[in-house]
């Protein structure tokens, strides 16, 4: 099949699998949540996990399971302001039930809106401490007429559980690559189902490469509290095996990626993705760690664990970011395909970055009887190159830089920044020199010297 049909038969999937996901409600527990990975089992093999209400979780505790059925607030006229059925951001998550009659001044207290935002319903929650509420746009709050409301919202707070699920996908190496992501957000794009989805279309892009040198767990929490609980059950195993990771969040909009460096900032991904965006092989731009915002990297960075996980995104900071603005057209289906397709590429070269051999190095390789050198020696090299598999002096040299470093000492990223080459043209002449049997690699730091 050709490239350009594989694409957009994907981008038809990825544009289904947003449509069946968009209308569920989730929180950080419930039925909404269930159902979003069971979808989500389509796509990879997940294994799932529950954690009981009440269970300790490191510092944290199960709270408990979240239920909604149908919500409604009717005004004095008895038309209906707001309704569950319509966007189920309109109901303040984790709201307790309510059955009243009251009052505009007592039902103020219990209404949520952006003013800045007129048009825009907000995405609000309480998950540890009671409350009721509805959210709506200010322009519709600011026209309540004076009078009684009926209030009603149909919702359960239960001893329960809390779910999440991994997916493990093998490689040649037990190390692994941790891809992370949440799904406990309702009815919005970016700020929820951009990370699941290009997660799960990941998952398919990597199963289908030939070999895998790492080992990669695919990660669908509800943010904090799930990580919290998922750290818990697994963080000694992570710390032994987690070779670099991302968190996946808000990736699905019109812009650049950015990357949020990891706690050490000097993990093995942190330096391949700053490498990428300063060689432009990819367009984005890195942001400092910082524990005071972002996403479930600042649990798995947190001191105890510090895991090397950077966060990647790609429309950040942005003001339909927790409101119903945050939708389809704000993100497009194809700014999601984008997403996978730059980070297939980044794990790709991060596949080939590593430590190599030179398997004869004592003295420079006799070249030219591997096709690799000119046997014509002048000013004009120009025709030097003709049937060689370096087709320029800069191959020639960047094979000859490959050769001489290649002591298990030095990575391929330490020769790319040395010599100013893009890690990318030396994964061709890593390719080169592998098929001529002269190089051997890539081990992890330590594993193999001369």
């Amino acid at each position: 099949m050709a490239e350009n049909d594989q694409k957009t038969i994907e981008l038809n999937e990825l544009e289904l699998l947003y449509d069946r996901l968009f209308p569920i409600c989730r929180s950080i527990t419930g039925p909404g949540l269930r159902e979003t990975l069971a979808i989500l089992s389509d796509y990879l093999p997940l294994e799932s996990f529950s954690v009981k209400t009440g269970t300790k979780v490191l510092n944290w505790q199960v709270p408990q399971e979240w239920r909604i059925n149908q919500a409604w607030l009717i005004g004095p006229d008895g038309s209906k302001i707001v309704d569950f059925k319509w966007n189920n951001l309109h109901i303040l998550n984790y709201s307790q039930p309510v059955d009243r009659v009251l009052d505009l001044e007592e039902l103020k207290k219990h209404l949520y809106t952006v003013p800045v935002q007129p048009e825009a319903v907000p995405y609000v929650t309480s998950y540890y401490q009671p409350r009721w509420g509805f959210c709506l746009a200010h322009h519709s709050f600011e026209s309540l007429p004076h009078g009684e409301y009926h209030a009603y919202i149909d919702s359960q707070l239960i001893d329960g559980e809390l779910n999440y699920a991994h997916a493990i996908l093998p490689g040649e190496s037990k190390q692994e690559i941790l891809i992370s992501t949440y799904v406990d957000h309702p009815s919005m794009a970016n700020n929820e189902l951009s990370g699941p989805i290009t997660a799960a279309f990941l998952y398919q892009r990597l199963l289908g490469w030939p070999k895998r040198r790492f080992t990669y767990r695919f990660v669908f929490v509800p943010e904090t509290i799930g990580t919290i609980a998922y750290l818990a059950h697994f963080g000694p195993e992570l710390k032994e095996k987690i070779y670099s990771g991302l968190v996946l969040t808000c990736i699905g909009g019109k812009a650049d990626l950015t990357y949020k460096l990891s706690r050490r900032e000097d993990t093995p991904l942190d330096r391949i993705i700053r490498h990428l965006f300063s060689t432009e092989a990819i367009s984005g731009r890195i942001r400092p760690f910082t524990p005071t915002h972002g996403s479930d990297e600042r649990h798995y960075c947190s001191p105890g664990f510090n895991l090397p996980v950077g966060q990647l995104a790609r429309l950040w900071g942005y003001p339909e970011y927790h409101t119903s603005l945050d939708n389809k057209e704000l993100i497009t289906i194809e700014s999601l395909q984008q997403s996978v397709d730059e980070i297939e590429k980044i794990l790709r070269l991060f596949e080939t970055d590593g430590y190599y051999l030179n398997k004869y190095p004592y003295g420079e390789i006799k070249l030219d009887q591997y096709n690799l050198y000119p046997d014509l020696n002048s000013r004009d090299m120009s025709d030097a190159f003709i049937n060689k598999a370096v087709k320029d002096r800069n191959q020639l040299n960047q094979l000859l830089v490959v050769l001489n470093y290649a002591d298990g000492e030095n990575s391929l990223l330490d020769m790319a920044e040395k010599y100013n080459y893009k890690i990318a043209e030396l994964k061709y002449i890593v390719e080169i020199l592998q098929e001529q049997k002269l190089l051997t690699g890539p081990f992890l730091k330590g594993e193999k010297t001369i």
